[in-house]
């Protein structure tokens, strides 16, 4: 009896550690981590910073009115972070491949690499995540964080980009632009 008892311990405490290493790393947990870096621009935005300009649809605007946050991560690739630039990009590919994420789309746009993912349901998702990489200007990883948004309405929405106000979100929006030129709002 007490063997067996020791034997189903033992199987029991082995799953768990299993089950705890296993643990994918989630787009949140890397953006903590990478935020404080030199390497990295991170930009927070409350989507009320995001204003619709008067010229937009009334569908954008409901559209919008389902985004709560957007969080952007940039690595600016130069001579003397190359190969950093490369790990990143692998680390943040892969995490992207793990379960949490289901890959929307992917495109090619003036030598950028574009791959949308989300997380969340087909016709309510909780979290698009766009990574646009270019390895010669670096990459840009993308949150978006809504309620119930519609992937749809959401493409229809960077249609119309050019009809959001980005000065409303001030420098940041800027700082990205420079990054990747016209891909970025």
């Amino acid at each position: 009896m007490k063997n067996t008892i020791k034997k189903l311990s033992f199987i029991i405490i082995a799953t768990v550690l299993l089950v705890a290493c296993n643990k994918q790393a989630t787009v949140q947990e890397y953006y903590v981590q990478k935020q404080e870096s030199d390497n990295f621009i991170a930009i927070d935005l409350p989507a009320s910073l995001l204003k619709v300009e008067e010229g937009a649809s009334e569908e954008t605007k409901k559209t919008m009115a389902t985004i709560k946050k957007l969080n952007i991560l940039a690595f600016k690739v130069n001579e003397t972070n190359a190969a950093e630039y490369k790990t990143e990009l692998a680390e943040v590919k892969s995490i992207l491949k793990g379960d949490n994420y289901t890959e929307l789309m992917r495109m090619k746009h003036e030598g950028i690499n574009i791959v949308i993912n989300y997380q969340g349901t087909d016709d309510a998702i909780d979290e698009f995540l766009l990574l646009a990489s270019d390895n010669e200007k670096g990459f840009a990883l993308a949150r978006i964080l809504g309620d119930k948004m519609q992937p749809e309405k959401i493409m229809k929405m960077a249609e119309d980009f050019k009809n959001i106000d980005k000065e409303g979100a001030g420098d940041a929006l800027s700082q990205l632009s420079d990054l990747f030129g016209d891909v970025s709002m």
